[in-house]
C-alpha cells in the first residue's frame, strides 16, 4: 500500500510503475490533474486498486453529499452557485482540487457536466451572470489549512454550506482510514464515497 500526496506528474507516474508490478494499490491525495495524467491513472485503475480524492476529510466528504442534493431539490433555473474557497500561501493548483469536488457535486445535482457551466475567473465588464453557471472564487494567503463554502442564491434568500479545516491531521485519518479500506480490494479507481458507503446509497 502507497499513500501519495506529491504532484500530479509523480501521482501517475507512480501509478503507473505499481500498474506495471502488479500492485501495490494507492491512495493518491495528490489535486491539480491534466488531462493526460488522469487517464494514465485511469489506465492504471485496470490493474489496480486506486482510491483517488481531492480532500480525505470525513466532514468535507458530508458536505458534498449534501452540495449534490441541495443542487438536486433547488435547480438551476433561479438558483445561482457560488463556491469559494481559501488556502496558504503556498498552495500551488486553484481552484483547490476540493472547491472542484464541490462544483463537480453541483453540476451532479442539476444533472450537467461542470466545464459546460464553470466560471473560474471574473474580470472587468463580463455582463450578467448567466443562468446554470457555477462560480468558483479562491483567496490564497497566509496559513489557511482549508475552508471551503457553497452557496445557493435566489432572489431574497442565500443558503450556505461550508466546511472549515482547522488542521491538517484529519486529512492523514481520512486518507489512512482509505488504506485500510482499499486493501485487497479488486482493480478500479475509487474515491472517499466509495470508502464511506456514499457511493451505494
Amino acid at each position: 500500500m502507497v499513500i501519495d500526496f506529491t504532484t500530479p506528474a509523480a501521482s501517475a507516474e507512480l501509478a503507473n510503475a505499481c500498474a506495471a508490478r502488479g500492485g501495490p494499490a494507492l491512495v493518491i491525495g495528490s489535486t491539480g490533474f491534466g488531462a493526460t495524467e488522469l487517464e494514465t491513472i485511469v489506465r492504471a485503475a485496470t490493474k489496480i486498486a486506486i482510491v483517488r480524492s481531492g480532500s480525505y476529510s470525513l466532514g468535507l466528504n458530508m458536505l458534498i453529499g449534501l452540495v449534490e442534493r441541495a443542487a438536486r431539490a433547488l435547480g438551476g433555473d433561479d438558483c445561482d452557485i457560488e463556491i469559494f474557497e481559501a488556502h496558504h500561501r503556498f498552495k500551488v493548483d486553484a481552484p483547490s482540487g476540493t472547491a472542484l469536488m464541490l462544483g463537480e457535486a453541483a453540476a451532479r445535482g442539476r444533472r450537467v457536466e461542470l466545464n459546460l457551466v464553470a466560471k473560474r475567473a471574473r474580470d472587468g465588464i463580463i455582463g450578467p451572470r448567466p443562468q446554470g453557471e457555477i462560480g468558483f472564487a479562491v483567496l490564497r494567503g497566509g496559513s489557511i489549512v482549508g475552508e471551503h463554502s457553497v452557496s445557493f442564491l435566489t432572489e431574497g434568500e442565500r443558503l450556505t454550506l461550508s466546511h472549515l479545516a482547522g488542521d491538517r491531521s484529519m486529512f492523514a485519518r481520512g486518507a489512512i482510514a482509505a488504506a485500510l479500506w482499499v486493501a485487497g480490494r479488486p482493480p478500479g479507481e475509487y474515491d472517499m464515497r466509495d470508502v464511506l458507503g456514499f457511493a451505494a446509497s
